[in-house]
């Protein structure tokens, strides 16, 4: 005998997790100095000479894309909604709705996030400027060491 209930609870919970999966699979463009995106690429860009002042780790928010919280709503609501039955059923499933939203948001959130860096660069004409990019590992910067300053359209990157 089917349960029409847990096959539409398998098929949301499965929708969800095929959404989750293609989003993890994002390839948004990195925020590292080191990278450009395909606009940048022959366009012109200012050149500016310091020494970096210091440098400092940042965490880099990042946006919320909204996947978190409505996949863990659904999968809260779908588990909450198969305890009980009736109005007991229907409680469950808010409660487990809410509280799978904001776990879904937090775990969206902690995913999403990318370790940076603050970086202050005394240039040559004596005027302190900061950059937060993401953290390239294969660029790292220590006080006294001297850079240039990128700058294109609104964007600047720091880079050896």
């Amino acid at each position: 005998m089917r349960h029409p209930q847990r096959s539409a609870t398998a098929a949301i919970v499965g929708a969800v997790a095929l959404s989750v999966g293609l989003t993890a699979c994002d390839t948004t463009s990195s925020l590292s100095g080191s990278s450009y995106e395909r606009r940048q690429v022959r366009s012109e860009q200012t050149v500016r000479l310091g020494t970096v002042e210091s440098v400092r780790e940042v965490e880099i928010e990042a946006g919320e894309a909204g996947v978190g919280t409505v996949a863990g709503a659904v999968i809260g609501g779908a588990a909450g909604s198969a305890v009980g039955q009736g109005r007991g059923s229907l409680i469950t499933g808010v409660i487990g709705a809410v509280a799978g939203g904001v776990a879904g948001n937090l775990a969206e959130k902690n995913l999403r996030g990318t370790r940076g860096v603050e970086i202050t660069v005394k240039l040559r004409n004596g005027d302190l400027v900061a950059v937060t990019q993401a953290a390239d590992p294969r660029e790292v910067f220590r006080a006294g060491d001297p850079v240039r300053l990128l700058s294109s359209g609104g964007v600047t990157r720091v880079t050896h």
